[in-house]
């Protein structure tokens, strides 16, 4: 391999490791927000669901180590350290096997992950409002912002205690259909309807969760696909590399 050739794949080995550094810095950042989030239905899930708090450390440890990985490469592919590319290969191999198990385990524990979200959500129904706040908040959140009413629908409100213990007909506020009266209710806890018609929005949360997915399944998709191709793109590159210095040394050794 010629040295513009050399110097053409040290340079794309470089700005492929930079891409990957800001990939490994996403995915880093995702698990993060699996694990802290307290505004959305992760953190109604997050602190009874063993696997997605799995998944969580997964994410996070893959990123960092993806950051780490990208500074790494970018060094040997600069100086032409020919151990630290070998070294890049074999620990990127890891993190693409890693990312696969994460996603094979995400697949195979989808009904788990469905039936703990079931559990999960209608505790937090049935015992609001309660102890855990943070998962109300976040409960309250989804509601008003994804415009739906329990997980299944207004059915699941009639298991709460508050509302089957009080004479009052009584509603939870962040259900409140905003096209209806009245229009100035708060953000959460109860309101008081006028009848048992609740100007409340009718559609349950996981249909609505489950036509985001599948609306944004596309943009998912496409970004997993775009950390595998660098991530492949780096194996190859770091490889070509790797072979062409040797080769290069291999020249600079005296005959006799």
């Amino acid at each position: 391999m010629g040295k513009g050739c050399i110097a053409a794949t040290k340079y794309f080995l470089f700005l492929f490791n930079l891409i990957f550094f800001i990939f490994g810095a996403t995915i880093m950042g995702f698990g993060l927000w699996i694990l802290l989030d307290n505004q959305s239905l992760i953190a109604v899930l997050q602190d009874s669901s063993m696997v997605l708090k799995v998944i969580s450390y997964i994410l996070i440890a893959v990123g960092s180590f993806s950051m780490l990985l990208g500074f790494l490469g970018c060094l040997g592919a600069i100086y032409e350290i020919r151990c630290l590319l070998g070294l890049y290969f074999t620990c990127l191999l890891l993190i693409l096997l890693a990312q696969v198990a994460a996603a094979i385990l995400i697949y195979i524990q989808r009904d788990l992950l469905k039936k703990e979200a079931n559990e999960i959500v209608s505790q937090v129904v049935v015992n609001y409002p309660g102890q855990n706040k943070t998962a109300e908040q976040a409960w309250d959140y989804l509601q008003r912002t994804m415009q739906c009413c329990g997980w299944h629908g207004r059915v699941d409100w009639d298991a709460n205690k508050f509302i089957t213990n009080n004479s009052l007909e009584l509603y939870p506020c962040s259900c409140h259909n905003a096209s209806l009266p009245p229009h100035n209710v708060a953000d959460s806890g109860f309101c008081q309807a006028s009848s048992s018609d609740w100007p409340i929005y009718e559609t349950g949360c996981l249909e609505n969760v489950e036509s985001w997915l599948f609306t944004n399944y596309g943009i998912i998709l496409g970004i997993c696909l775009g950390v595998a191709v660098i991530e492949l793109l780096g194996m190859i590159l770091s490889m070509g590399l790797c072979k062409s210095v040797h080769q290069e040394d291999y020249t600079k050794v005296p005959k006799y």
